[in-house]
């Protein structure tokens, strides 16, 4: 039996962060694999996980939702059968409900010897009421469906901020354990101690998620591709391509449908109604994000790159769209690398190891490619 741990969280939580520390300072390094799943044709995270010497797979442009499933399952399969590991750790995308990374597992189950162990949710409580009242579909979602909550840059507020936050969680979610200690001082095993001791609580969250699955699948899936309709698509490899009336991150299917639909368009603004403010209705992460990303061999100073994340860091700024995460690995002008994340007001950059080739990332709503293309000069 392989123990399955579930590290959910939205945009730039800090789940690679987190992992890394665990991995580090937590997990006896025992037979483990880690599955990375990254929004974005673009991986940035799968490189930094690697770097722990520990077996990484990543699914790139495809979430762990109920249209891959399958693929899902199968990846699950491949990675038993290759590694026959003690533990698998599962990082959704950001934008990933973590009910429907649950319901891919349970289904995995029938062809894969598994059983999910804990279900995590990391909260950037720097950041909690913009995504809590902007992006409840996704964000809430997360919370509602986890086991263990670990919040990160707690440090960075105040108290009447963080009593807010876990107020917030303990209403949404009240079964669950809080860690709200800086991670800095908790060791790894602490944080593992509390996944493991409060895992008896996932059986009901899966129990409920798979209520929920069930129903939403009765409701949308009759929709996916026996009638001509207006609906959301993706372009996986088992499904079918499309074009679409706006720019937004897309898979390739190619064995679901062979119909032509037309993509259910949205503008996400402050009358916006798609859901993304209201967790009770039922969207795909690339119905309301987007992504955009290169891979490069431009080289930059430390000053350029400074320069271009203050801008996109810019709460007050829809310029580039409304960004929610930048990562990512370029080489510097004078040989180094440099590694950068970046959240809503808010970005970091560190000495990295040098990459295959420099390689970038933005997340958002509504992002402008074009002048994206050209804040990095490319």
């Amino acid at each position: 039996m392989t123990k399955v741990d579930i590290f959910s969280g939205f945009l730039g939580a800090g789940k690679t962060t987190l992992i890394k520390k665990l991995l580090s300072d937590g997990y006896d390094k025992n037979k483990i694999v880690i599955i990375e799943n990254e929004f974005g044709e673009i991986g940035i995270d799968g490189g930094f996980l690697k770097e722990t010497g520990i077996q990484t797979r990543e699914m790139n442009s495809g979430c762990i939702c109920c249209s891959l499933v399958g693929d899902f399952g199968k990846a699950l399969k491949e990675v038993q059968n290759t590694y026959n590991p003690d533990r698998i750790i599962i990082e959704p995308s950001g934008v990933g409900k973590l009910s429907d990374v649950v319901t891919a597992v349970e289904k995995a189950k029938e062809e894969c010897d598994l059983e999910i162990n804990s279900l995590v949710d990391v909260v950037n409580a720097e950041n909690f009421d913009m995504y809590f009242e902007n992006f409840s579909e996704f964000f809430v979602n997360q919370i509602e469906n986890a086991g263990t909550i670990i919040l990160s840059r707690v440090q960075l507020i105040d108290q009447t901020e963080a009593d807010s936050c876990i107020a917030k969680i303990k209403e949404t979610n009240p079964n669950a354990f809080i860690i709200a200690t800086p991670w800095d001082e908790l060791t790894g095993k602490q944080i593992l101690a509390a996944m493991d001791e409060h895992s008896s609580a996932v059986a009901a969250l899966i129990k409920e998620s798979e209520e929920e699955a069930h129903h939403e699948h009765h409701h949308h899936h009759g929709e996916c591709c026996e009638h001509d309709h207006e609906h959301h698509h993706h372009d996986h490899d088992e499904c079918c391509e499309h074009d679409h009336d706006h720019e937004h991150h897309h898979h390739d299917h190619d064995e679901c449908c062979g119909h032509d639909h037309e993509h259910h368009h949205h503008d996400h603004d402050e009358n916006c109604t798609c859901g993304c403010h209201d967790h009770e209705h039922h969207h795909h992460a690339d119905e309301v994000f987007t992504s955009w990303g290169k891979e490069t061999v431009r080289k930059y100073s430390k000053e350029e790159l400074e320069a271009i994340l203050k801008a996109l860091a810019d709460k007050d700024s829809t310029e580039y769209g409304t960004i929610l995460r930048a990562k990512g690995i370029l080489q510097c002008s004078n040989g180094k690398w440099l590694n950068y994340d970046l959240t809503p007001g808010a970005f970091e950059i560190r000495d990295g190891q040098p990459a295959c080739i420099g390689s970038l990332c933005v997340i958002g709503v509504k992002l402008d490619k074009e002048k994206l293309a050209k804040l990095f000069m490319l």
